[in-house]
């Protein structure tokens, strides 16, 4: 980037530092409203929340404030990729997130498309887009390259429920009967459920307790109190029984 626009850039540290959740949350309304095929994506639950809106305005106002050094952020950008790989985000994506946030800080902030402020912020967002996408490709590479590994979503059927203290435990195997890849207690997978009475999915990381083997995984679920009608949790628990089938991300 030249020095005009990581000066640009850096100049709207105080506005994110004051506004970043309010700029975030809008972003995620304009995107969700003109791309709806993403809350197939997006964890709805998280986002009436404000959870996903606050991390990503954490995550905006780092990468302004470290915009001559993004090096500074690897240990962000690890875990940042991380969760996109667990939630199958692809490339194309990108390109949507883009449009709809360079749209969000116009408006939000007041300020013509053609200024060179949003001239600014496209070419930041491109360069850490650039960043995560070389990350996760081998990240995604990675796990399907291992013996029972594989890259996005895929089908596992519930062969037991069992309730414990805090909710029920979960155990899955691969829908394909074929080998799966073992995980190390504190890894996690993503698993994806129907939303009663909508047409979408929604995913949701849930964290290994102990070391998994055997081609399967268990994993406990515990009810959310204050979660809407798109809590994971709560959908798996009020409705889904041995036999039905989630949708589910190979362990990271």
């Amino acid at each position: 980037m030249n020095p005009q626009y990581i000066e640009l850039v850096k100049s709207t540290v105080p506005v994110l530092r004051e506004n970043g959740v309010a700029l975030t949350s809008y972003f995620y309304n304009r995107m969700l409203t003109n791309n709806p095929e993403l809350k197939n994506t997006f964890n709805l639950d998280h986002q009436s929340t404000g959870r996903q809106p606050r991390a990503l305005a954490a995550a905006v106002l780092a990468y302004a404030e470290n915009i001559e050094n993004p090096s500074v952020l690897a240990k962000a950008i690890e875990h940042i990729s991380t969760k996109h790989v667990s939630l199958d985000i692809q490339p194309d994506q990108y390109s949507i997130v883009g449009e709809n946030l360079l749209h969000s800080i116009s408006e939000v902030l007041d300020v013509p498309m053609d200024s060179d402020l949003i001239a600014a912020w496209k070419e930041a967002y491109l360069q850490l887009a650039e960043i995560l996408i070389n990350s996760e490709k081998q990240k995604f590479d990675n796990l399907a390259a291992k013996q029972g590994g594989w890259s996005g979503w895929r089908s596992f059927d519930i062969t037991a429920i069992e309730s414990n203290e805090n909710g029920k435990t979960f155990t899955i195997k691969a829908t394909d009967g074929n080998d799966v890849v073992g995980a190390d207690a504190g890894q996690y997978v993503s698993v994806k459920v129907k939303v009663p009475n909508h047409e979408l999915q929604q995913p949701q990381q849930f964290k290994f307790a102990d070391a998994q083997a055997n081609n399967e995984f268990k994993f406990a679920v515990k009810a959310e109190e204050n979660g809407t009608e798109f809590s994971v949790a709560n959908i798996l628990l009020e409705n889904y029984n041995v036999g039905d089938t989630v949708q589910v991300t190979a362990p990271l």
